[in-house]
């Protein structure tokens, strides 16, 4: 496979992208309705944050947005926090979701428990109007919250949507989350009804959940009803597994007319929740119109989206993108969705279902793509993937070599739309356009209506060194606020203490003269050796060039005894390596030569696994807290963690230390 330099350019859009594209035509229209003339997509950006309300105010025009209340005006106040973006407006969600009917398809599901599962646009709005007549009848009402402890399958979409019709606030979880993790969450939102399947199958392994559902059950005091979805096991035996549960068909048994109820544009449409590995998961809060503008713009104008097309993210319903997937129904397009083993039952399981599925846009984390080019994967000459123009990556920074792989093994004419954002806002901030080339370990814009910048320790912007990432004014799909925070305290502190007036995210951030982006990781993980600062995803990128290395995990140590702290590297091996003294030596060389002589680690531990969310995120600030002396118990959720006993390796030597 050819080697690929940093920064080295892999992609050009054709010279007649701004004609073909949704974002160029969308530009070009912009531009004419409004007396201007935008030369490149970054002349565009500029515009897009400096007049927000002519930019968001196309957004509503161009792309349809369906207000049943029109606004009075586009943003009433540009306050941080506290903008108010149009006011006296209603709209919904749901109503945006389902404006498409006929019998194309708006998902198609495909699940290691079950057959695949196809619905048209007919019969998505003809189930979310059953559903909603079925909550209704439980009692639901505008405002009640309902949550489900549900896996990436149509009925989740259906209850979600039927949820919003109603005005009522969503939430999920995914059913790999644990109990406590689970509990964490959605104790805080107090739901009037819970929504559950029996089990699932994670490739070839048989997961029940009947003791997950009855220990979440017994710890919400606020439950009217639970309702499960046989998926496991069927009917007769997933309703004795749940006692005094309804069953999904009962559920939905009875046809009605879908009545969709107008809310404020700012109204809860559902909370997501932070991580929740070290204390209680911020339950973030957002609202209908928000999430509608801000999904509406991304899918249609960055990813290219629309009527017709096919959207597939590789997700769980814990995790933002889900909810970002389903968004691709607001702009007309087929959803398709995967609930299982990604690796099962080999490492081609979604290239496979992409092929199948024709899918056009095709997103996973960023440790898929790193993890597939390790094992030598050729995606594009093994299936035909031939309608694919996009592949999507956000979790974590994806290294130049990750990019150039999907180039060489994937395909030559697409856009690797690298991302990156947050549940905190449900969105990227940065990402990829048609418009725009594609350089290796670099993302190629800041998206349009968010104003990014990178900031030095006194909040002064700077260009082409590392800052952090901040937001300089309002975006639409920012939080209506955290759940019981009423006087907006704890919101504050969360994104505006730092700087005040700015949205401090938490990467790292670098915008390179050309306009392109690079995160290197999260800035409370900063590897600050001597006063020479590195992000972690420069760290990661040379330890896991190595074959012998399957993942890694570094972190830093304040230590009074060393003048520099502690640098300690955990390492993965991979299959029959071993970690001797020549691998340490090699790892150490290669850090020195390529990264710098004070980053060469402290120690070397092998482990048995590298701690990561359940959206793939690792986890080196519980990490170090171990080694400072907390307790396991205290620095991390073990049912928040894809494995469970993945800090086990670490606690132990951390207690020998």
């Amino acid at each position: 496979m050819a080697e690929h330099a940093p920064g080295e350019l892999l992609w050009s859009p054709p010279p007649d992208a701004w004609e073909r594209s949704r974002m160029g035509r969308f530009l070009t229209a912009a531009a004419e309705r409004r007396g201007r003339r935008f030369a490149s997509y970054h002349e565009a950006w500029s515009w897009s944050v400096e007049d927000l309300e002519g930019f968001w105010g196309e957004v509503v025009d161009q792309l349809d947005v369906r207000f049943d209340d029109p606004p009075s005006a586009v943003l009433a106040d540009a306050s941080m926090p506290g903008a108010r973006w149009f006011p006296d407006a209603t709209l919904n969600y749901a109503a945006q979701a389902l404006a498409r009917t006929g019998d194309a398809p708006a998902i198609v599901a495909r699940s290691q428990t079950r057959d695949e599962l196809v619905l048209s646009h007919d019969e998505l709005r003809d189930q979310v109007g059953r559903a909603a007549a079925g909550l209704r009848r439980l009692g639901v009402r505008r405002g009640d919250r309902v949550v489900g402890y549900l896996p990436n399958i149509p009925e989740t979409i259906v209850a979600f949507l039927a949820c919003a019709a109603i005005g009522a606030v969503w939430s999920s979880c995914a059913p790999e989350f644990g109990t406590r993790a689970v509990v964490d969450r959605v104790q805080q939102i107090a739901p009037t009804v819970l929504l559950v399947v029996d089990g699932y199958r994670y490739g070839d392994k048989r997961i029940a959940r009947h003791t997950e559902v009855a220990e979440i059950r017994a710890a919400l005091p606020s439950l009217a009803a639970t309702v499960v979805v046989p998926y496991l096991d069927g009917v007769e035996p997933a309703l004795a597994a749940v006692p005094d549960a309804i069953s999904w068909g009962a559920l939905t048994e009875q046809a009605a007319d879908l009545h969709v109820e107008p809310v404020p544009f700012d109204y809860p449409l559902y909370v997501l929740f932070s991580s929740g590995t070290t204390g209680l998961p911020k339950a973030i809060v957002h609202g209908h119109g928000g999430i509608v503008l801000e999904h509406v713009k991304m899918l249609a104008l960055h990813h290219d989206l629309g009527p017709g097309d096919r959207f597939f993210w590789f997700t769980t319903t814990g995790w933002m993108m889900w909810n970002y997937l389903v968004s691709g129904l607001l702009v007309g397009a087929t959803v398709v969705l995967f609930d299982g083993d990604p690796r099962h039952p080999d490492g081609d399981t979604l290239w496979r279902l992409a092929a199948e599925t024709r899918v056009e846009v095709f997103g996973v984390g960023a440790p898929f793509l790193i993890a597939a080019r390790k094992a030598g994967a050729t995606p594009g000459r093994d299936h035909d993937l031939t309608a694919l123009r996009s592949v999507g990556s956000t979790g974590s920074p994806l290294p130049p070599e990750a990019f150039a792989w999907v180039y060489d093994a994937v395909g030559e004419d697409l856009v690797l739309a690298s991302a990156s954002g947050g549940t905190d806002v449900c969105t990227a901030f940065v990402g990829a356009t048609p418009l725009t080339p594609v350089h290796a370990g670099e993302i190629p814009v800041r998206c349009l209506g968010a104003k990014v910048e990178a900031v030095d320790a006194t909040g002064r912007p700077v260009l082409g060194e590392r800052g952090e990432l901040v937001i300089t004014a309002p975006m639409p799909s920012m939080p209506v606020g955290f759940w019981n925070d009423p006087d907006g305290s704890r919101y504050r502190a969360a994104y505006f203490e730092d700087f005040p007036g700015l949205w401090r995210h938490g990467d790292w951030l670098e915008i390179t003269p050309r306009g392109s982006c690079i995160i290197t990781g999260r800035s409370d993980a900063t590897l600050n050796r001597g006063g020479v600062r590195m992000g972690t995803s420069e760290f990661y990128s040379v330890v896991e060039a190595f074959e012998e290395v399957a993942d890694s995990l570094v972190v830093h140590l304040d230590d009074p005894a060393f003048e520099a702290g502690r640098l300690l590297l955990f390492v993965r091996l991979a299959a029959g390596a071993t970690l001797d003294d020549d691998l340490q030596r090699a790892l150490a060389g290669a850090i020195r030569a390529e990264l710098s002589p004070r980053h060469v680690p402290d120690e070397v531990h092998a482990v048995a696994a590298i701690p990561r969310t359940i959206s793939g995120k690792k986890l080196e600030v519980p990490v170090k807290r171990l080694f400072e002396g907390a307790p396991i118990a205290e620095v991390a959720n073990p049912g928040a963690l894809q494995d469970p006993t993945a800090l086990d390796d670490y606690a132990a030597l951390a207690r020998r230390r």
